[in-house]
């Protein structure tokens, strides 16, 4: 679980590079993300405590002064550390030059872990975003300039970590796992991805759970749930309609796995959600208050 203010945006005025969705959340011990992948690029920062980021490629414990970069359509996974969990805060953004403007600054590809030291500025930068949530033309520009301005602090400070490959390059696991991320929505089955990689089923299921804990059964699972999770919390979508995206043809067995997974339905789970960034925007609203007295 965590604490967290979020602001989540629908409307486009502009093309080249835009703002989704920020936020600030103060995690609990070991509150995770994943394994999933995002339509859009993603920048936290730390600004207190640890955890761990992983692309299933990559994997490396980060703290605070550290930052990451989350790029479309790649799987990653994040978790806040069991006894120091990290306070972070992000944007979400795209447009047709994100990845172009992230090149500038030395982020993308491999290159995916940073540090600042202006975390101070960076903070007042997101929090003016949260504090300026309603949906207005002055706004609207106000979120873009900040936006700009995010990256202007990051470019003036940004230095660029090393690669810290710690994961087992597994040639059979990253290809099922590029399998499951390409085909989740689909009706897959375990022997297919034991037959695309190229080995028999009993040691595709070794090799998950020696690198993962989990079976492929698990993993699939888990990564259709989250994936379910993210589009409930950030689209328009109904019920059915994220369940035959995430590969399930019938709704009702869709959310009873969700249940078992999350704990409430996913129809509790939006209005849940929905409830959250109401309450988020009314705290922000009055944080902002008490900073002006």
């Amino acid at each position: 679980m965590e604490d967290a203010y979020v602001l989540q945006l629908k409307n486009r005025k502009f093309s080249d590079l835009y703002l989704c969705f920020c936020g600030y959340a103060k995690c609990r011990p070991l509150h995770s993300f994943g394994p999933a992948v995002r339509p859009n690029y993603i920048l936290h920062y730390i600004m207190e405590g640890k955890g761990k980021f992983s692309t299933g490629k990559e994997s490396c414990s980060l703290h605070a002064g550290q930052g990451f970069l989350i790029e479309p359509e790649v799987q990653t996974y994040y978790e806040a550390d069991p006894n120091e969990p990290w306070t972070y805060l992000w944007v979400g953004f795209a447009g047709e030059k994100a990845g172009e403007y992230l090149r500038d600054m030395g982020l993308g590809g491999e290159r995916l872990i940073y540090q600042c030291a202006c975390g101070d500025e960076l903070n007042r930068i997101v929090f003016t975003m949260l504090e300026n949530n309603t949906y207005t033309v002055a706004n609207e520009y106000l979120l873009e300039g900040s936006l700009y301005q995010f990256f202007s602090v990051l470019a003036r400070n940004l230095e660029i970590e090393a690669d810290k490959r710690i994961e087992d390059d597994n040639l059979y696991i990253r290809k099922a796992v590029e399998y499951i991320q390409n085909h989740y929505s689909y009706p897959l089955q375990i022997n297919e991805i034991a037959a695309y990689v190229g080995i028999n089923r009993s040691y595709l299921y070794t090799l998950f759970k020696e690198q993962y804990g989990l079976s492929p059964k698990e993993y699939l699972t888990n990564f259709r749930i989250t994936r379910a999770a993210q589009l409930l919390e950030i689209t328009e979508m109904s019920i059915e309609s994220v369940a035959m995206s995430c590969g399930y043809q019938n709704t009702l067995g869709f959310s009873k796995i969700f249940k078992d997974r999350m704990g409430v339905t996913p129809s509790v789970y939006k209005k849940k959600k929905e409830e959250q960034l109401r309450e988020a925007r009314k705290g922000t609203a009055e944080q902002t208050e008490k900073e002006k007295i």
